[in-house]
């Protein structure tokens, strides 16, 4: 008897645990139910008055409906560049505690520049998925270390090791509109194997649909379940790529010039509060040309470039309607908080006065006349444009300076818009004035969403946060800033806040000009009645610098890192692609195996290389071996109408197509040897030799070649992938023959 009694008594004691556990599960379910969704968007490059929604000349009428409808912050900050604001926005600290002082293309073994993200940082993915929420990132990474990106991984900083459940975009800083290479999750993909199937592919389209399919899926999935979407197009990184109609659509409306622009914007930004009354606009500097002192051509050209910015940029907010309609429909909008951040950093000036149409790494010799001939292929698949600085110091209204510029807010203040119409119910919406960082993004998502970040994560102890979060200026407009301290430093440029006050190095390190900036003053302003950092007062208050200055210092140790002025970006970039794959080696590779992205394949410019090919072929056999870019700058080796080719293509250079003659059917060894002629310089003067079955059958010697950059394309084996070397091969001009196991050796 007493025995049933215990056994009962078990019964009963199991029961109730099953019906508290089963209530316990039931409110974890319900609260999960009504935390929000969540998107952040992060765009690249971007002004501050690029867009209308912050006073600027280019349309985007989704983010300023939800600008109306929300919050509009006129004093939120990044880092000034990409990988940097990428790595904070997404742990919640700053860029070098995460070990992100630079892009992951300038790594440095130094403490703080290492571009590898700790375990200790865990991300808004990390925490928000541990919490019950499905992941995706779409669009641009950037944050993945160089060494890191072959097939072979280590996939740990890859999107999908850092909480992403899904990830669908591209790895690099930049990448082509039309024929990217992107990646799935892990694997590498061209998206776009023949053009003539999708004739108008275009990415940022690509993107939204994959965001609606993704949301749809976890919607019919998991009806209760939140999401996090992070959104990261590389519009409008250069190239600067828009569809015809998007284009056309801007014909003309640029062709007073950017000191026009600048003085309008101003207008305008005053007139919606934007701007403070008695606000300053700060004059342009001497390295940027006066719209009427460029010639009629040069004016051509130059409005031309902008009017393609400008259709990306609103083409990309239509794409991004789509998805804001598609949670309109699904009844999620209202519980979706979104997080719009518009720029990773200020506008980019690395086009230079002129502008280029071929970009800045390879130090293309590129004049007023070739842009003048390409005026009307600006904004296609034909040039990776970036405008003129005129443009750049324009869309950076009132500011000061551009992109790289961390000492300065036109390289460091972004605008910010946040959507939330259930968790902003009751609260006035508009403007908000608090002063924001980057870092503040991943507290405001957690407190949001009722996450707590955990002071372990996956067993290793988590450094704290540096962000504060920004809900406390939902409900209150006038609440005073609660992140009250920040410091700022990008390749040697350098600024200091507290308290409204900014302390920074000047005059800032210029990509297009590299003497200047050489001799650096401190300089310090107070932002809280000198709005757009125009009167340097530091003659007037020599102990409030000198307090700043101690706190730099003091931020520096903190933060983990040791400050040095840093060279000329583009020359630390080429150093670092240089250094990739150092030294000699010998690889091989596969047909099947690519396409390969650029990071995870030798850097080949200026060095000594050999590539030995065993093929078997058919008469009239033909099509790509291996080839690596595309137009403007690309190399492959093909059969060509049963004629070994080698085609080096470097703009606004002729192509270069060596070629010996046909094979007869069979197996033949093909070699393609390239060697510097004279001290190893890259884009220096080069010899090509072709050999096969062992005989020299075409050489020659380029005086230019190309110099670092092969535009983003991949590599691709067997077939061509990204963008068409030669208008007659097309894409994909699959091999019809044998490839055997290409052997690459590096001297």
């Amino acid at each position: 008897m007493i025995g049933q009694f215990a056994r009962l008594l078990a019964a009963l004691t199991l029961a109730l645990s099953a019906v508290a556990a089963s209530a316990q599960a039931q409110a974890q379910d319900a609260a999960t139910r009504q935390r929000p969704n969540v998107i952040v968007v992060l765009m690249d490059d971007v002004g501050f008055s690029s867009d209308s929604t912050f006073g600027g000349p280019v349309p985007t009428p989704v983010l300023d409906a939800l600008a109306q409808d929300g919050l509009t912050y006129n004093r939120f900050h990044v880092t000034a560049m990409c990988s940097p604001t990428r790595a904070a926005l997404l742990t919640g600290r700053n860029h070098h505690r995460v070990e992100m002082g630079v892009i992951v293309n300038l790594v440095r073994d130094e403490p703080g520049f290492r571009t590898v993200i700790p375990d200790s940082a865990a991300t808004i993915a990390d925490v928000l998925r541990a919490s019950g929420y499905a992941t995706a990132m779409l669009g641009k990474n950037h944050l993945t270390p160089l060494a890191e990106q072959t097939a072979a991984g280590p996939f740990d900083r890859w999107p999908t090791g850092l909480g992403f459940d899904y990830f669908y975009g591209f790895m690099d800083g930049a990448s082509d509109q039309f024929r990217p290479i992107l990646i799935e999750n892990t694997t590498v993909i061209d998206p776009v194997p023949d053009p003539a199937v999708d004739p108008d592919y275009i990415l940022d389209r690509d993107l939204a649909d994959h965001a609606i399919t993704w949301i749809d899926r976890v919607r019919g999935a998991a009806p209760d379940r939140p999401f996090f979407l992070y959104l990261a197009p590389g519009t409008r990184h250069e190239p600067h790529q828009a569809p015809e109609e998007w284009r056309a659509r801007f014909r003309g409306q640029f062709d007073e010039g950017w000191d026009v622009l600048r003085e309008r914007t101003f207008a305008r930004q005053l007139a919606m509060g934007l701007v403070p009354p008695g606000t300053r606009m700060t004059p342009r500097p001497d390295l940027i040309p006066a719209w009427d002192s460029l010639s009629a051509d040069e004016q051509r050209v130059a409005a031309r470039m902008m009017e393609v910015y400008a259709g990306m940029r609103a083409h990309f907010d239509y794409q991004f309607g789509r998805i804001v309609e598609e949670l309109r429909a699904q009844g999620q909008l209202d519980n979706t908080l979104i997080l719009f951040v518009d720029g990773d950093n200020g506008a980019s000036g690395e086009g230079g006065p002129g502008g280029t149409t071929l970009g800045l790494l390879n130090r293309p010799a590129e004049d007023d006349a070739y842009r003048l001939a390409a005026i009307d292929e600006i904004g296609t698949e034909r040039h990776g444009t970036n405008y003129n600085v005129g443009w750049t110091w324009a869309l950076n209204t009132p500011y000061p300076w551009f992109k790289q510029h961390a000492s300065y807010l036109g390289g460091t203040r972004a605008g910010l818009v946040v959507s939330w119409p259930q968790g902003l119910a009751g609260s006035s919406t508009g403007l908000r004035s608090q002063y924001g960082h980057i870092t503040d993004i991943a507290p405001t998502i957690y407190e949001a969403a009722g996450v707590t970040m955990p002071e372990s994560f996956a067993g290793v102890e988590q450094l704290p946060l540096d962000g504060t979060s920004l809900l406390y200026s939902f409900a209150d407009p006038q609440a005073p800033s609660r992140h009250t301290t920040q410091y700022y430093e990008m390749l040697g440029n350098v600024g200091i806040y507290q308290d409204g006050w900014l302390a920074n190095l000047g005059p800032p390190n210029v990509i297009f000009a590299p003497q200047y900036g050489r001799e650096k003053h401190w300089e310090l302003y107070d932002l809280d009645t000198d709005f757009a950092q125009a009167q340097d007062v530091a003659a007037l208050y020599p102990e409030r610098l000198a307090r700043l200055q101690a706190l730099w210092e003091q931020q520096q140790a903190a933060n983990g890192f040791s400050f040095a002025a840093r060279g000329n970006v583009g020359e630390g970039l080429l150093q670092s692609q240089r250094e990739a794959f150092a030294g000699p080696r010998r690889l091989t590779y596969r047909r099947g195996e690519g396409p390969f992205l650029d990071g995870a394949f030798p850097s080949l410019p200026g060095r000594s290389w050999r590539l030995s090919v065993p093929v078997t072929v058919s008469e009239g056999a033909q099509g790509t071996i291996i080839s690596q870019g595309g137009f403007p700058f690309g190399w492959g080796l093909y059969l060509i109408d049963g004629r070994p080719s080698y085609v080096h293509v470097n703009e606004p250079e002729a192509p270069l197509l060596l070629q010996g003659p046909a094979l007869v059917a069979g197996q033949h060894d093909i070699v393609l040897d390239v060697a510097p002629v004279g001290d190893p310089v890259p884009g220096g003067p080069t010899r090509f030799r072709l050999l096969v079955d062992g005989e020299l059958v075409a050489e020659t010697q380029l005086e230019r070649t190309v110099r670092a950059h092969w535009g983003g394309n991949g590599v691709g084996i067997g077939r061509e992938v990204g963008m068409v070397m030669l208008p007659e091969t097309g894409k994909p001009f699959v091999f019809t023959g044998e490839i055997g196991p290409i052997t690459l050796e590096l001297e």
